[in-house]
């Protein structure tokens, strides 16, 4: 059994979807003009996945092991229609902005692989876990890569939070920049490679700052080799 304190530093951390897995980039770059875009998207992905790691794990002793992977698409499927079908009635806006990677959500082969490698194997209480820890671990991933996005791109963040997300999101709202210009490459999607290329080099070496790996920028020696030892 996982214990609470790995899932959860494997999901924020470790184990990150994006900066980890190196998963759902498609998302990752189409929506991330702004850091309420992937807010928005990172909320949507994280209820998908605690829903699924839920049902995927009370239904794991049903599910045989011939049809487990469309038996957890199509429950993948019927929670983002749940979702697709609650932002189009409650969030409207960002419905339209995030438009076709909604139900793309299902094909967001993070989700499916949290669902084969662990709620299939797991209790209902560490799969949930897992799932929540995953999904704020990518929606963290998306709003950073959003919002250096947008400050850089645009000298804001979170630029219309209460438009897209309700009124209660309105404190997020800051002009960091006044009458800034604009760089509009970061906005675009080359940007998105641009930056989320700085942000992934900047975690591997905190990483090994912090000595959660070994040193990353050094190259590995085998420990057995003679020839790797020092003369």
């Amino acid at each position: 059994m996982s214990s609470y304190r790995t899932i959860t530093r494997d999901g924020l951390w470790d184990n990150n979807v994006v900066f980890g897995q190196m998963l759902a980039l498609c998302p990752l770059l189409a929506v991330t003009g702004t850091a309420t875009n992937g807010l928005g998207m990172g909320l949507a992905s994280t209820v998908v996945m605690v829903a699924s790691g839920l049902a995927i794990s009370l239904l794991r002793g049903v599910i045989t092991e011939q049809v487990r992977i469309p038996a957890f698409i199509l429950v993948i499927a019927a929670l983002v229609t749940l979702v697709d079908m609650a932002m189009n009635a409650w969030m409207h806006e960002l419905y339209k902005i995030l438009g076709l990677f909604i139900p793309l959500i299902v094909t967001n082969c993070a989700i499916l692989g949290r669902a084969e490698a662990f709620a299939s194997k797991e209790r209902v209480g560490p799969s949930v876990v897992d799932g929540l820890m995953m999904g704020i671990g990518f929606t963290f991933a998306l709003v950073v890569l959003g919002g250096v996005r947008e400050i850089i791109g645009s000298g804001t963040l979170f630029a219309n939070a209460s438009l897209l997300l309700g009124e209660s999101f309105s404190f997020l709202e800051t002009t960091l920049i006044p009458d800034y210009r604009g760089f509009l490459l970061f906005i675009l999607p080359p940007g998105g490679f641009i930056a989320l290329g700085f942000i992934l080099a900047g975690k591997r070496l905190l990483d090994g700052w912090l000595g959660h790996k070994p040193d990353l920028l050094a190259p590995e020696e085998d420990e057995d080799d003679p020839q790797a030892a020092p003369a």
